[in-house]
């Protein structure tokens, strides 16, 4: 769990082993994802995993923001960790950290507060609406461990410490899926079982990072113990945080203006997407978590200076991830049906059936989504985080306006839904690599300029 200096070293096993326990890390977190909806699916109902999974989407756009500052955060952790700036390391540490409590005790007190008008606009069905509400009014006070654990999981990463936050999320995933079996399968809690063990869980992961990093980070330790922070550290986080917040939050409310239109199609499609995206996630967020730590990299070696080996990290990070999403797209076809069997009996033939439709019109476009979280990395690394924002409107804009579109023809129906989700990845890859070939060029000494 030592700090990892991404400047030196080979590129390819540099790169990789830094990202593995990322990976595994996400691993973990869609393992407990899939837990959580086996159990609610199984032990308490469909109407049930409809609503969680309306209730999971509405909090992934609400927890975008705090999670888009620590990423923006994360790179200019990078940027000093690379240029061996212990000073600016520790005011820029103590700026986002003050920003990050102060927007997440904002946004937990308006989701709170504005939970009733969150249901409306999210076409929540009468029949599940109550069960909504109440499984959001207990995860919505999870949102300061969620930001506490991305804070200072994001500076881990940033000085090359993948090991300790695989640690504390893995403590986390466990505890969770036991108290999702007690709470739900023993004491019969219901949907507020699910959410009392889900905010349980986060504030374990959450203050067990923050002490770790406190007891053995001393940069940490000095900047928040020392306050000093000028106006001009916050402009720097804002620089890069602002932008990739709007990326992050973009993205979200797309997906959720997406979750909205499912929910109008009634429980049935619902629960069908709800478990789709289960298994999707698991399938390709590996590749999300592999961008990220490609990002580091490139953030990094910009800060050291050693553009030659952000040249080399582009090339075998796309190589990967390319490989790795063509492979994750065949198994999805080949065992879509028994992997949405894991959530949905056999006997609920129409979900089942909605459920494979869309894993079989999505799942071989996942190599789309891979190259886009790539993209989403190198700008935001390389100080260009307004073109992810772009991408992110490009690919979520086509989404939910071809959604709407296809939606309403009959011939397609739910069917227009999944198919707008990879034209909208495509459209923003050709973008993002136009982008780069006009604007992000390499001279003979293979310099960026």
């Amino acid at each position: 769990m030592n700090r990892q200096d991404l400047t030196t070293g080979p590129v390819f096993s540099t790169m990789s082993l830094f990202a593995l326990p990322m990976i595994l890390g996400n691993i973990l977190q869609q393992g407990y994802n899939i837990a959580d909806t086996w159990v609610v699916g199984h032990m308490i109902g469909p109407d049930a995993l409809a609503a969680v999974g309306s209730a999971f989407a509405l909090m992934t756009f609400l927890t975008s923001v705090l999670i888009g500052l620590c990423m923006g955060s994360g790179t200019v952790f990078s940027l000093c960790f690379g240029r061996q700036d212990r000073q600016q390391l520790k005011s820029s540490i103590c700026a986002s950290f003050f920003l990050l409590a102060a927007i997440a005790a904002l946004l937990t007190a308006v989701s709170v507060l504005c939970v009733d008008a969150m249901l409306v606009w999210m076409n929540i069905p009468k029949e599940i609406a109550a069960m909504t509400r109440g499984y959001l009014i207990v995860v919505f006070w999870g949102i300061p461990a969620i930001a506490a654990y991305n804070f200072f999981g994001a500076y881990l990463k940033a000085i090359g410490n993948s090991v300790a936050p695989l640690i504390f999320l893995g403590i986390s995933t466990v505890c969770n899926i036991l108290l999702d079996v007690l709470f739900v399968a023993v004491f019969q809690w219901g949907t507020l079982g699910a959410a009392s063990a889900t905010i349980i869980s986060q504030y374990l992961s959450g203050i067990g990072i923050g002490i770790y990093v406190l007891v053995k980070e001393g940069e940490v330790r000095s900047a928040l113990l020392h306050v000093h922070v000028k106006t001009s550290d916050f402009k720097e986080i804002a620089n890069y945080s602002v932008l990739t917040c709007m990326q992050q939050s973009v993205m979200n409310l797309g997906i959720l203006m997406v979750q909205g239109l499912v929910n109008s199609f009634g429980t049935a499609v619902m629960a069908a997407f709800a478990a789709a995206v289960k298994i999707e996630a698991f399938t390709y967020m590996p590749a999300q978590e592999y961008a990220n730590a490609f990002s580091t990299f490139i953030a990094q070696n910009m800060g050291a200076g050693q553009k030659r080996r952000v040249v080399k990290g582009v090339r075998y990070a796309v190589a990967t991830v390319v490989i790795y999403c063509l492979l994750a797209s065949l198994l999805i076809w080949i065992f879509a049906r028994p992997f949405l069997l894991i959530f949905i009996k056999s006997t609920q033939k129409a979900i089942l059936a909605e459920g494979i439709r869309y894993l079989r019109i999505v799942g071989p476009f996942y190599f789309g989504i891979g190259c886009l979280f790539l993209f989403y990395g190198f700008y935001r690394a390389i100080g260009k985080p307004a073109m992810s924002v772009v991408l992110t409107v490009i690919s979520l804009g086509t989404r939910v306006l071809l959604a709407y579109m296809l939606s309403a023809v009959k011939t397609f129906g739910a069917a227009g839904i999944w198919w707008s989700i990879p034209i909208g990845w495509i459209l923003a890859d050709l973008t993002g690599y136009v982008y780069y070939l006009c604007r992000v060029h390499f001279d003979e000494s293979r310099k960026i300029i």
